[in-house]
């Protein structure tokens, strides 16, 4: 059996140092809460809404364990504007599988993204991304997913290891129910190292420097005794100059 390996946390104070310096960081749930002025207990108050996320119509292998919705907003400072709801698009360099196509997905609760928690996530992960590239505007497409096992397995990433075409990814675990697997890889984009592990704990946070790093999640099985396991994720994609689409 692979051995479940603990994420490498760190310091909330530390994660723009640790992402200049390997890529990535990684935020234990006090260390999120921290980052934004709350306790870990109100970030629960969000869990309710991954369980209203619609099928995703998109998955090209056949599958059906993957729900999602999909909103966009520009961030610039402590100022966050939802934008009118568009296509999530990515071209093919990035994601293989499901690369050049236009994907419309319901967007977020507007119950949620109103709250100035929401917002205050949003702009301190543009700080990181400032931190990172400069201040500038942020161009953020929020992805709330649950990966399920009733059909016996479920793929968080079935494109594989992948860059996004953006400047900074954070993945947020939501919650994590009566699963095996779902192990983190990031490796180098331009070198031979990586690490791997598992987050299980809710509300831990891993940013990644999307043109230094490449990751994926692998596949998730229920465990024993549990056929209706799932894996909640709340993904956000920080990009400088404009959102992605067609030329």
């Amino acid at each position: 059996m692979t051995p479940v390996l603990a994420p490498p946390f760190i310091d909330f104070r530390q994660a723009d140092q640790r992402l200049r310096e390997r890529g990535f960081a990684v935020l234990d749930a006090a260390g999120l809460a921290q980052l934004v002025d709350t306790v870990p207990s109100r970030l629960d108050d969000w869990r309710a809404f991954w369980d209203d996320l619609p099928p995703d119509r998109y998955l090209r292998d056949g599958g059906h364990y993957r729900r999602r919705r999909h909103s966009c907003f520009v961030v610039q400072g402590d100022k966050v504007a939802r934008v009118a709801q568009r296509a999530h698009w990515q071209p093919v360099e990035y994601n293989a599988l499901h690369g050049g196509i236009e994907r419309w997905f319901d967007p977020m609760d507007p119950a949620w993204v109103a709250q100035p928690l929401w917002q205050t996530l949003l702009a301190r992960l543009g700080e990181r991304a400032s931190g990172l590239r400069g201040a500038q505007p942020w161009f953020v497409e929020a992805h709330p997913f649950r990966i399920d096992t009733a059909g016996g397995i479920g793929r968080p990433t079935p494109e594989g290891a992948h860059r996004d075409g953006v400047d900074l990814v954070a993945v947020i675990l939501a919650a994590r129910q009566g699963v095996k697997g779902g192990e983190t890889r990031v490796f180098e984009a331009a070198g031979p190292h990586g690490i791997r592990f598992t987050m299980t704990q809710p509300w831990t946070a891993l940013l990644l420097d999307d043109a230094r790093v490449i990751h994926e999640t692998t596949p998730i099985q229920p465990l024993p005794g549990d056929a209706a396991g799932h894996r909640d994720t709340l993904v956000l994609t920080f990009r400088a100059g404009a959102f992605q689409g067609r030329m």
